[in-house]
């Protein structure tokens, strides 16, 4: 079987809209403006094969329409959400099966930042890697706002993707890691990998070179929306925020509303 090609277009400010293809067949992820896609996959000869949706944003649903004119091309999205254009409606435990590229997906239902939000996870590629597409629930050292559901349903879905294989690629949807780690040090100044990561994300980004995809394992050790449990957390948010934190589920909540004003 012939490797995968996992491409983020840059959109908007700083929207990555994932393209996965074969050579030939190329799926979108969350295309919130269709001119970027049609523009690569012009470039490298591709054809348009399916299009992924994980909610209903505007940013990430809103280029599906032109992309569907003059083809038949099948739109997967979560059934809890009201967007246009669907051919499948999806909920926790679907399978996607898509011939060309060859992908075979499954869905979880990852709600928090929109009520139906959904993710597509890849155990395996041609080479073994396995891959999530998570959108704007987990974010390289953050995770998405609040918009629509609670800290509770938010951190559930937050564990669910923590417990993914650490070798698990993470494809979200926006270029936000250098503002993530600024706000990550402030809860975990001690944290030596967040140090190091730091200075090579800025680097990255120096040469204009994305940051993503970062790993389940990495997230594990420097996001701390994955890391509400640990002490030197919990101290930080109570220190900084004059509040008492008795669990996870309190230090997230506090955090997810530290971060919401944090500059």
């Amino acid at each position: 079987m012939n490797a995968l090609e996992y491409v983020p277009v840059p959109a908007f400010e700083d929207n990555y809209i994932w393209l996965v293809s074969d050579g030939r067949n190329a799926v979108a992820v969350d295309p919130g403006e269709a001119a970027p896609v049609q523009a690569y996959l012009a470039k490298r000869g591709w054809r348009l094969s399916a299009i992924l949706l994980t909610h209903h944003h505007r940013d990430h649903v809103g280029g599906v329409a032109d992309l569907l004119k003059g083809q038949s091309v099948p739109v997967y999205g979560p059934a809890g959400e009201a967007i246009e254009h669907l051919t499948y409606r999806l909920a926790h435990g679907d399978r996607v099966s898509i011939a060309e590229p060859a992908l075979e997906l499954t869905v979880l239902d990852v709600p928090g930042h929109t009520s139906g939000h959904i993710a597509y996870f890849q155990a395996s590629d041609p080479r073994g890697t396995p891959h999530v597409f998570c959108g704007d629930t987990l974010f390289a050292c953050g995770c998405g706002r609040l918009f629509e559901g609670t800290p509770a349903q938010m951190l559930d879905s937050l564990d669910a993707l923590a417990a993914l294989p650490g070798a698990t690629e993470v494809h979200c949807a926006h270029e936000y890691t250098l503002s993530n780690i600024r706000f990550a040090l402030a809860c975990e100044p001690g944290n030596a990998q967040l140090v190091a990561w730091r200075d090579e994300a800025a680097a990255r980004r120096a040469r204009n070179v994305p940051t993503l995809p970062t790993t389940i394992a990495h997230e594990r050790a420097v996001n701390p929306f994955l890391r509400a449990g640990e002490p030197a957390i919990q101290a930080a948010l109570a220190d900084q925020l004059h509040e008492t934190v008795p669990d996870r589920l309190t230090a997230f909540a506090l955090m997810r509303e530290w971060k919401n004003r944090f500059r």
